[in-house]
């Protein structure tokens, strides 16, 4: 039977979370507009996205409509209940069947596509399969079975290509690696894929672990949803003992009092949410305020600066779900609510000072430890793909 490790996720008391869900529902629903970047050989691969790519077909584009299904899941996981909780079954239901996941794997498994969506959606892809091995819903059971085709191919592409990485990639949307490589860490802790945890906390230390002195007053780029100084500091924190992470941090991030970091962690505007590109920005609040409290979240309790980011985190999330809330062009309604949904469920967040996020060690010797090192926290019977 699956096991849930703790009866709900960390939700929130004071905030409804069913606007969120309806809206990812109804983009995950929806085909069209579609922005397909896709690999023709012929014309015979000229066909509709929901051909192509039978189970996240809508919302946009493919990783989109991942992060959307997540974003369902997890509502469900925090109790939404009623016709909502009915609707949301059944879409999962619809989408999470053997057959349509093997035309998922039959497109993405094809040799030119072996660059696809990675690593923002396959990581993503990794997160949804996560959330699916945490709940407490027997049904979960069911479209966890159904996604693990496609949940081994995501992590063998990820593992093939992270050893190839000689540089890490900064930058503040999709190809960022600092966060794709936070979310398929977390995601491989779930689901006690040790090798895949050992590569990918031996890569961070090799990429990020020499960094001092991040440009901050670089960012943001006009795009940017992800912050590349954050990232890179939210990702270290999985992979460090808080104390050396402390000392890793206040190298690499300025001060924050100084008047550099207060212009640095001041909530962004949007200029246009009708522009895909520009309403980005609406969505780099809500990932600031996410890593700003996750790397709060592990300091040591004497560190004064723990207090400082998380009164910048509670700005920045604010806005964040004030925009989320506001905006009704599809540009942003497509996938702002998932991130909206990560960062006011606290997700990737530890319970308790010290502890790893999903319950396995956060220190960097796990890259070291042994074959048949043990799982702490893994589910019972979800063995890793």
């Amino acid at each position: 039977m699956l096991r849930a490790r703790d009866p709900l996720p960390q939700c929130p008391l004071d905030h409804d979370l069913k606007p969120i869900v309806e809206r990812a529902l109804a983009a995950i629903g929806r085909e069209y507009p579609s922005h397909i970047q896709h690999v023709m050989l012929g014309d015979a691969d000229a066909r509709p996205p929901r051909e192509l790519t039978p189970a996240f077909f809508g919302a946009f584009d493919w990783h989109s409509a991942v992060h959307g299904h997540w974003c369902v899941v997890r509502g469900l996981a925090c109790g939404i209940d009623g016709p909502l909780a009915a609707r949301a079954v059944t879409a999962l239901d619809r989408s999470f069947t053997p057959e349509r996941i093997a035309g998922e794997v039959r497109y993405a498994d094809a040799p030119e596509r072996a660059g696809f969506e990675r690593p923002y959606g396959l990581a993503w892809l990794l997160q949804l399969a996560a959330e699916l091995r945490e709940s407490a819903s027997p049904r979960a059971y069911g479209w966890h079975d159904a996604l693990r085709p496609l949940e081994s191919l995501a992590l063998r592409r990820l593992t093939e290509w992270l050893p190839r990485l000689k540089w890490p990639i900064r930058s503040g949307e999709h190809s960022q690696s600092a966060f794709a490589l936070g979310l398929a860490l977390d995601a491989a802790r779930t689901a006690g894929a040790l090798d895949a945890e050992r590569l990918i906390v031996t890569r961070t230390l090799d990429l990020y672990g020499a960094d001092v002195a991040a440009p901050a007053d670089y960012e943001p780029s006009g795009h940017d949803f992800l912050s590349p100084a954050l990232g890179e500091a939210d990702l270290m924190r999985r992979v460090m003992e808080p104390d050396a992470f402390a000392a890793w941090l206040w190298r690499f991030l300025p001060h924050p009092a100084s008047d550099a970091a207060r212009r640095w962690l001041t909530p962004v505007e949007t200029s246009d949410r009708s522009d895909g590109k520009l309403a980005h920005l609406d969505g780099l609040n809500l990932s600031r305020a996410w890593m700003l409290e996750g790397i709060a979240s592990v300091l040591p309790g004497d560190d004064g600066r723990a207090a400082a980011l998380r009164e910048a985190a509670a700005r920045h999330l604010e806005a964040g779900v004030t925009a989320a809330q506001e905006t009704s062009h599809y540009a942003g309604t497509h996938w702002l609510g998932s991130f909206a949904m990560y960062a006011l469920t606290r997700r990737g967040i530890p319970r308790a000072p010290g502890e790893a996020t999903y319950g396995r060690p956060c220190i960097a010797s796990v890259a070291a430890a042994g074959p048949g090192a043990g799982a702490a926290g893994a589910r019972e019977p979800r063995e890793a793909p």
